[in-house]
């Protein structure tokens, strides 16, 4: 089964727009096209954007939701450490640097993002940089 690192922005988006792609990916791992690799600093990462002031007073998110996500997170991904040493391959925004951890610890095959700070690396230690609807196009190729 395909392994993936999903960027905070996809659980985010996923959350904000039911019917975007970034809701689809979701649910193609509630079928089971592909397990989500995630860390302990990943998870707090997106508790803290969920959490914050910025998102609260800008959309309306039910804190079951944001719950009931965090749960998933803790015990239906493949959770790794996220503690693989990669200083500086991100000098722009270093804090982006926890999903190549979680990428390399987890063997992913993917890292999945909305974010132009991962895209324009393309890939990190052979594993492809991609955005969501890219993918998505691979998981229904794999399960064709």
């Amino acid at each position: 089964m395909l392994r993936a690192v999903l960027d905070t922005n996809v659980f985010v988006s996923s959350l904000l727009n039911k019917n975007g792609a970034p809701a689809r990916l979701l649910d193609a791992w509630r079928a089971g096209k592909y397990l989500p690799a995630t860390s302990p600093p990943i998870i707090a990462e997106i508790k803290a954007v969920l959490e914050s002031a910025h998102i609260s007073k800008k959309y309306a998110l039910a804190s079951q939701d944001i719950r009931r996500l965090l749960d998933l997170l803790q015990k239906d991904t493949l959770l790794v450490p996220g503690v693989s040493r990669v200083d500086n391959k991100i000098p722009q925004d270093p804090t982006d640097e926890i999903f190549l951890s979680c990428a390399l610890d987890a063997k992913a095959d993917a890292i999945v993002s909305g974010d132009h700070h991962l895209l324009i690396l393309k890939a990190f230690e052979g594993i492809p940089i991609m955005t969501v609807r890219r993918f998505l196009d691979r998981i229904d190729r794999v399960s064709i």
